[in-house]
């Protein structure tokens, strides 16, 4: 059995797909659930993290832009959130968008004109202090989220931005390649302020649906591998590893994930087409970390033996070899999860995620 490791060399193994001491977990958790969690375990945020054993800790770039353009300033009645990009979503956990403001775009000059937003809106100026706090001891994940292609279906709509990689692909390179350069131009300057106390450069962005990749390779090569790059190497100049944050049932997209430098997935839904966590760990877990796979429908609609039990299954299926780090399918644990179904995750991964 490995000697004992701190969180942060535990985290650091499974990238490097080496057997640390036990699988590494991590908490995703949504402002709500962690409300809720807190409130029944009579915890604060950070008592949260430590009652699981959450191995990372993450830090975070602030908002200091102009208030006309601020997430959660001035938002319309009706309105939850306003994007980078001045687009208004309205509903749950960030909702769906109210318009589309470049979906009459033809022309790339109209896409030019559009009122980009500019990094500097974002302070990293405390970051450094922040990850400090916790002396190297958690693997710590920072950089812009980065959803440049959910940003790209709220600026033309899905169905225009489909259309438009075959119509007119000069308007989605436009599109990407503004998007790209405004969250790289974020994410640089966390890095400057604070690269040395970052591990994972951490970013999200859903390629997949309940039945099969939103785009096919040969789209997903042409118009998203070149800016997915950008980012991915990026984070490589600082010497970070790349981890991604990915839902639905996108494996025919992985090989090309891999050949362009990610060093991680995170959520692996296993009840969506093509996600079968043997069948990821088989073809491609020597290759790229895997992070997640235990089922978030079965945390919110089950029991917490139910839970238990499918963490050990998803633990003795992924943790062979390393490479590999517990979470559940979703980035973002949501508020209606029971606490006590979340926490047989934890308490399983604790049981039988040790290397004997």
């Amino acid at each position: 059995m490995s000697s004992a490791m701190t969180p942060r060399e535990r985290v650091l193994a499974a990238f490097d797909h080496s057997e640390p001491d036990r699988v590494p977990v991590w908490l995703g958790a949504s402002p709500a659930f962690r409300e809720k969690a807190c409130r029944v375990l009579g915890l604060d945020d950070e008592g949260l993290s430590l009652y699981v054993g959450d191995d990372f800790r993450r830090v975070y770039a602030r908002y200091t832009g102009p208030e006309h353009a601020s997430p959660y300033a001035n938002l319309p009645p009706g309105t939850t959130y306003r994007s980078p990009f001045g687009v208004l979503r309205h509903g749950y956990e960030g909702g769906q968008p109210v318009s589309h403001p470049l979906e009459n775009a033809t022309i790339v000059a109209e896409v030019d004109r559009y009122p980009w937003p500019n990094p500097a809106w974002m302070d990293a100026s405390l970051i450094l202090a922040e990850a400090l706090r916790y002396a190297g001891h958690y693997a710590m994940l920072g950089g812009d989220w980065s959803p440049f292609w959910h940003d790209a279906i709220d600026l033309l709509g899905m169905e225009n931005l489909m259309l438009a990689m075959y119509d007119n692909p000069p308007i989605i390179d436009a599109v990407l390649e503004h998007l790209v350069d405004f969250y790289a131009g974020v994410s640089r300057r966390i890095f400057e302020a604070a690269a040395d106390v970052i591990d994972i450069f951490f970013i999200g962005n859903d390629f997949g649906s309940q039945n099969g990749p939103l785009l096919g390779d040969r789209q997903f090569r042409r118009f998203i591998v070149p800016h997915l790059s950008r980012l991915i190497d990026l984070g490589h100049s600082y010497r970070l590893k790349v981890l991604m944050h990915c839902c639905g049932g996108f494996a025919p997209l992985i090989p090309a994930m891999i050949d362009a430098g990610l060093d991680g997935l995170q959520a692996l839904q296993p009840n969506c087409r093509g996600m079968n966590p043997a069948r990821l760990k088989a073809e491609f877990g020597s290759s790229i970390t895997l992070m997640g796979a235990i089922n978030s429908q079965l945390i919110i609609e089950g029991t917490p033996d139910l839970v238990r039990g499918e963490t050990r299954r998803i633990l003795d299926i992924m943790k062979p070899g390393g490479g590999y780090v517990a979470s559940p399918s979703h980035d973002y644990v949501l508020g209606e999860t029971p606490v006590q179904n979340l926490l047989a995750v934890y308490e399983a991964a604790r049981e039988y995620g040790r290397y004997d």
